[in-house]
């Protein structure tokens, strides 16, 4: 009697086994593929990115001290101090156009550029004629400029030349010494069919003598339409 409900539950059993481990292998099967491709995908995106990072170029040194001079001009026009400080050493030295003696260290520099940058509005600072030349860990470069604002609610335009000499400290080009001048102005020459004996007027000169020293173009400010 016993051996036959036992036989008798056997026989129900085994097919619920049979059919739930088809459904688990068909769970299985339709999983699988989906799971794999989401892995491959995976792989493909990030082989992907780890190739588009190889293919960025890097910059030259004479690039990248390019850049920073850029990047420092740029800064010192929208009077972005924290950038600023960035293409700058805690040592730098600068030396003006006018008969002052240097500014040493980036505090004094701040404190000089912050008084004086607060009286210029509408700045604009080209740069021109660049020459780069590195040699190790040093770099230096030369670069006319033309800047024009309103300084003391005037008008005001200059023109001049600046010298920086930078330093490569923890892989970052920074400028250890700025040395800005100002080009004096060329007077204009008497046009040559003008009738003889009949002399031009004289046209009052469009820069004036005023105090004001800036580090980054120190004489820039210094001569007033």
């Amino acid at each position: 009697m016993k051996k036959h409900l036992r036989t008798r539950f056997a026989s129900r059993t085994t097919p619920r086994v049979i059919f739930l481990l088809l459904v688990a292998a068909l769970s299985l099967s339709c999983v699988s593929p989906a799971a794999a491709q989401k892995e491959k995908k995976k792989k493909t995106d990030t082989a992907a990115s780890t190739d588009s990072s190889k293919m960025l170029i890097p910059l030259t040194d004479e690039q990248q001290i390019d850049y920073t001079l850029s990047e420092m001009l740029g800064a010192w026009q929208l009077g972005d101090s924290e950038k600023l400080r960035q293409d700058y050493a805690d040592d730098v030295a600068i030396v003006n156009g006018s008969w002052a003696p240097p500014i040493l260290g980036w505090t004094n520099y701040l404190a000089v550029y912050q008084q004086q940058r607060a009286r210029m509005q509408q700045v604009r600072m080209d740069r021109t004629n660049t020459y780069i030349k590195v040699n190790g860990m040093v770099g230096w470069a030369c670069y006319q400029w033309d800047f024009a604002a309103v300084v003391d609610g005037q008008q005001t335009e200059s023109q001049g030349q600046t010298t920086v000499v930078l330093e490569k400290r923890n892989n970052h080009w920074v400028i250890v010494l700025n040395h800005t001048s100002l080009a004096p102005r060329v007077p204009q020459a008497t046009p040559a069919n003008a009738p003889s004996g009949q002399q031009q007027p004289a046209k009052p000169s469009p820069r004036t003598n005023s105090r004001c020293s800036l580090a980054i173009c120190s004489s820039a400010a210094s001569r007033k339409i």
